[in-house]
Formats: C-alpha cells, structure tokens, sequence
C-alpha cells in the first residue's frame, strides 16, 4: 500500500493550487526586481560587498542546518578570494568550506543552467573533501547504494519520517528529474521560476541521491534556478538563513508533503513565504553595506593606528546593537595585541576622535561606535 508521496501512481507529476500561491508570488517578483535595481544603482564594489555578505550567511546558514557549525570569518576569506575581494587579517579556510563556497558559486553561474549526474557528484565531492561526514565514512560522488530512511528517536523507540525511494531506482529517478529540469529552464513562461526553485528543493530532498547531503545540495538548487530566474549571479539575499530561523517548520512542511499523497501545494506556500521575507531581509543587508561604506568614508580624515582599525572592524561587523554585551576593556584586550596602557590609550583615543561613544562606569563600562557616521551626509 502506498504511504509516502513517491509510492503513489502519479510521482512526480505534482499538484499544485497556483490560485492560492498567486498573491505570493507576484510580491516576491516585485521585491525581486526591486533588489535588482537597488543593486544595479550601488556601484561595483558595494555590489561586491553584499554578495559576500550574502553569499557568507547563505553558507554558514545551510551547513548549520546540517548541524555543522563553520566560523564565518572561514567562509568570507573563501568567498572573497573567488570574488576578488582582500581577505587581509581573515583565516585560511579549510577544504570542506572552500568546497561548500565552490558549489554555491557554481550554482550560481548563470552561463552553466544544464544539470547532469556528474555535476551534482562533483557537488557532493566538494562537500566531503575527506571522504567522511563527522566520524562516518560515506560514498562520496556517487548516488547511495543503501536505503535512505529518515529517523529520530533512541534505538528501539526510533519512529521513521520517510522513506526514500529505493537506492536501484536513484539512477532513473534522477533521470526524470534531469529532464524536467532542462524542459522547464527552457519554458519559463510556463513554470514561474520561484514555482520552479521551490519544485526542484522538494522534488531532489523527496529522491535523497546521496548518502548525505542532500539537504545543502537541495538549496543550492533551489538558489541555481532562483539565479536563473532572476538572470544574474549576483547572490543579494540568502533563503537558508531565513529557513534556519524557522528550522522546525522546513522539517515539518517537508514530512508532511512526504507523506501525501501528490499534492505540494503546502511546501511551495511555505517556500514562496521564506523567499519574500529573505528578500525583504537582503534590503536590510544592503542597507548594512551602505551604512559600512559612508562610515569609512566619514572618517576618512581621522588617522587610526592598525589596532584601531581592527576594533573598528570588528564592531562594524557585528551591526548597530550586534556585538554581544557591548565592547568592554577586557573583550578589547582579548581582540587586538598590546600591553593594557596601550591599549587603553586607543579606546581613549577613539572616543576624543567621535569614532566610540562611551556608557556606565568603572566595571560597567562599554563602548559602541558612533553609528551616526554610517549616515551618508554626516559632517
């Protein structure tokens, strides 16, 4: 008897209830151009900037859905080494980053929309450089050869979620899903591209190729045909952060359309929903970015010494209100290295500079920038 969505007679043809998905889609298609022109209008090296900005979150933000936990700074000295961008001061990233970043990239690269077999296994390569996921060894490259099911639970009292179709019918499964995807890139008018991201993400973690992974390779198909969509490889804005803010309800939504019967009207609702507020999230971004821009310009007057900059640096990162408890001495002495007068010295001098604006006293004290420079015309 059939019980998840690819045992029942019409897999994979979809049900889809577009009246309902209609309100949705048009305003992610006006926030997408939207974007685009706020882009177009911020000049080469801001657009460089927000990329890495984007692209940083959307990496760290789908492997952290797997679990895994990559230092940000790791992932944007990767990315701004693709991108042509300094990376003075950032860590060396290692291989699993730098081949996560690669397969984002790839995705990315409008000039390359065919898919193929061997595409999707050197993604996976790239993803597990070392042959192993955590302490276990895995098939890397290559479509799995054991069932795939998903559990949650302790032994003996596991409850499975799903069940993928079975490892001899990946071969074929795939094969359909290859040539759908071709048919549909080259009839757009007739898929809506956001329809169709949100189709490939479901269509590809419903068959579960690999022998993990899949959840990582399944976004970065859903950002490919979101890039094709929008006819650019400028990555603005990030679905995975947005889908890790509400990590239970993807899962849920996910199970859900797995154990039904065809109808994937819920999961593209919920796929549109996490794209529109992505997009209205990347404004933000590109808001940060510009702040960044007028702030080291506004400044551009006052001489800093290297520690200085590096303080600036730092707090400018995290955003207004972002960097965790508020700058204090000792966190300043655990950033940059000198002895304690020195170092006071700087804060002191920052502050008589306007760059630092002080609050509390003694051991209360703490510092924040003066984020009236983020402002375009501050004098």
């Amino acid at each position: 008897m059939a019980k998840y969505i690819w045992q029942f007679p019409n897999w994979p043809n979809f049900n889809i209830d577009y009246e309902h998905l209609l309100p949705k889609l048009s305003r992610c298609h006006s926030l997408q151009g939207h974007l685009l022109q706020q882009i177009a209008s911020v000049g080469i090296d801001l657009e460089l900037e927000t990329q890495l900005e984007a692209l940083t979150q959307e990496a760290v933000k789908t492997a952290e859905l797997e679990g895994e936990y990559y230092n940000p700074d790791a992932v944007r000295s990767s990315i701004a080494r693709r991108l042509g961008l300094p990376t003075a001061g950032l860590p060396s990233p290692p291989r699993n980053v730098d081949g996560l970043v690669d397969v984002l990239l790839d995705a990315t690269d409008i000039d390359n929309p065919n898919l193929s077999s061997d595409r999707l296994k050197a993604w996976h390569a790239a993803l597990f450089p070392t042959g192993r996921s955590g302490l276990n060894d895995i098939e890397v490259g290559q479509w799995r050869s054991e069932a795939m099911q998903i559990i949650s639970g302790r032994a003996g009292k596991e409850k499975i979620h799903y069940e993928a179709p079975p490892a001899d019918r990946v071969d074929h499964e795939m094969k359909v899903f290859f040539e759908w995807w071709e048919k549909s890139h080259a009839d757009l008018k007739s898929t809506d591209p956001i329809i169709r991201a949100g189709i490939a993400h479901y269509w590809f973690v419903a068959i579960h190729p690999f022998d993990d992974g899949n959840g990582r390779i399944a976004r970065a198909l859903s950002d490919m045909a979101l890039a094709q969509s929008d006819g650019t490889t400028k990555r603005c804005y990030s679905l995975s952060s947005t889908i890790m803010e509400n990590r239970e309800g993807y899962y849920s939504v996910l199970e859900n359309t797995s154990n039904g019967q065809g109808d994937i009207t819920e999961w593209l609702s919920w796929f549109v929903d996490c794209l529109e507020v992505s997009l209205n999230q990347s404004k933000t971004t590109i808001e940060k970015v510009l702040g960044l821009t007028h702030f080291w310009q506004n400044i551009s007057d006052i001489s800093l010494n290297d520690r200085q900059i590096k303080v600036v640096k730092k707090l400018l990162e995290a955003g207004e209100g972002g960097f965790e408890g508020g700058l204090t001495a000792k966190k300043h002495q655990g950033m940059v290295k000198g002895s304690r007068a020195t170092l006071t010295r700087d804060l002191a001098d920052l502050v008589d500079k306007g760059i630092l604006i002080v609050t509390g006293e003694r051991k209360g004290t703490r510092y924040d920038l003066n984020w009236e420079f983020a402002k375009k015309n501050h004098h």
